[in-house]
């Protein structure tokens, strides 16, 4: 059990961004991370408020569980209860861009080879509670192609972190869904932990004695 019941707010899952009714913009987050930590801080005794974006997953027992579709609905229940939060750890694949206006009806296939989608940006909730932070811990996920230590250090202070956790993606690492995975956990103060063949549900362990060690 940890020192003291904390409250943790974890966003997981992907964003879905419409472009037509039938049709939108994600990724292949699968929510597995976000809700084994969900799982994991519960047991420990702590409470949970967990944001997650269209998942196959059943959502942990005894957690708030808040469902969203899109990176504006995820904001949105972000801010809702970030001031309830000791802890938020953002481990949601929220998408970067969103259609510029979306198609009520069906866009309809023609005989043009090009379809042009024009596409702006989304809000960056991870530098917004950043920017909130207070006394709060504050915990995001990196997703790096290359130079992922360098990278991960550089958003970790951009956004005002205290720990990053960092996945490497190539042709060869595929941080989504289940089996074992390779990451590392950087601490603002303190050594990187590397991980190799771990599965989400050690991570989630291992992430959460680290936090409990900075109330």
């Amino acid at each position: 059990m940890p020192k003291s019941k904390k409250t943790f707010l974890i966003t997981a899952g992907p964003t879905v961004e419409p472009i037509d009714p039938v049709r939108y913009i994600s990724n292949y987050s699968t929510g597995e991370m976000g809700y084994e930590l969900a799982k994991a801080a519960k047991n420990k005794g702590h409470k949970v408020i967990l944001v997650s974006g269209p998942t196959s997953l059943e959502p942990p027992k005894g957690v708030k569980f808040v469902p969203v579709r899109t990176a504006l609905d995820m904001k949105d229940a972000a801010l809702k209860y970030f001031s309830r939060a000791d802890c938020v750890v953002m481990t949601a694949a929220v998408a970067d861009f969103r259609p510029a206006a979306f198609s009520a009806k069906k866009l309809k296939k023609t005989s043009k080879k090009e379809y042009l989608l024009r596409l702006v940006k989304n809000p960056d909730i991870l530098s917004e509670l950043g920017r909130r932070k207070g006394s709060k811990i504050m915990v995001g996920y990196s997703l790096e192609s290359d130079n992922h230590i360098k990278n991960a250090k550089k958003k970790m202070k951009s956004k005002n972190l205290d720990i990053v956790v960092v996945n490497k993606v190539s042709k060869q690492t595929n941080p989504f869904g289940g089996g074992k995975k390779d990451l590392a956990i950087i601490p603002k103060k303190g050594p990187i932990l590397a991980l190799k063949d771990v599965s989400k549900q050690k991570i989630s362990h291992i992430l959460l004695d680290k936090i409990d060690i900075m109330w």
